[in-house]
């Protein structure tokens, strides 16, 4: 009997990590870090478009496809 084993539960407990607290500064830092990956995406998205833009008018103007010389008198611009 003295070899009987013992069937007492075991208890265990799991002691989590705490949570690291969100400051003021944490909260700054990551908007900070948000705007200035805004930023640079449109600064990249201008500099493509405008390319795209000055691309196609030197693209239209080598085609002679400019507007007609009739569309050109109706500006009303002083002359000298």
């Amino acid at each position: 009997m003295a070899l009987q084993e013992r069937n007492d539960p075991i208890m265990v407990r799991v002691v989590e990590q705490p949570v690291k607290e969100t400051t003021v500064a944490d909260v700054l830092i990551g908007s900070l870090g948000l705007v200035g990956v805004m930023l640079v995406a449109a600064l990249l998205l201008g500099l493509v478009l405008g390319g795209i833009l000055v691309l196609f008018k030197k693209l239209t103007s080598r085609d002679g496809i400019d507007p007609d010389d009739d569309a050109r008198s109706l500006r009303v611009t002083p002359t000298s």
